[in-house]
């Protein structure tokens, strides 16, 4: 008989891989920033953790007691930021701020109407004197 697997296994069989453990790290902060689920990236952060060698192994990369370690990744009330800049150092990754794709029509609709109301701005500002 054929061993079934929970989905959190299968993935973290597959976040074992570092290209694959950043992908899906990429996936879920786009997620997030559509979604505002802090307890997704928490889990996911949890996921890939144990994937790439677990808690203690991964506090030792950051000089942390894995207790207090441990603590931060189940902790609702750290601020996210800083439990994600923590533990991406100890995977040996960064957190990097990328331009958003020129692709998105409501980014491009966004910035020509700042253009549109920087313009009438302007314009008021000349009609005044």
């Amino acid at each position: 008989m054929r061993k079934m697997r929970t989905w959190r296994e299968c993935l973290i069989e597959r976040v074992a891989n570092r290209e694959r453990a950043i992908g899906y790290l990429q996936a879920i902060l786009e997620d997030y920033q559509i979604y505002k689920s802090p307890t997704v990236v928490l889990k996911a952060l949890q996921t890939v953790v144990e994937a790439q060698g677990g808690v203690v192994e991964l506090a030792k990369q950051v000089d942390m007691d894995p207790q207090v370690f441990s603590k931060m990744l189940s902790n609702k009330d750290m601020p996210l930021i800083d439990t994600l800049g923590i533990v991406l150092k100890a995977l040996g990754y960064q957190l990097s701020i990328q331009p958003i794709e020129s692709e998105n029509p409501n980014l491009e609709t966004y910035i020509d109407a700042l253009k549109d109301q920087n313009t009438s701005t302007h314009v008021a500002e000349n009609s005044i004197d």
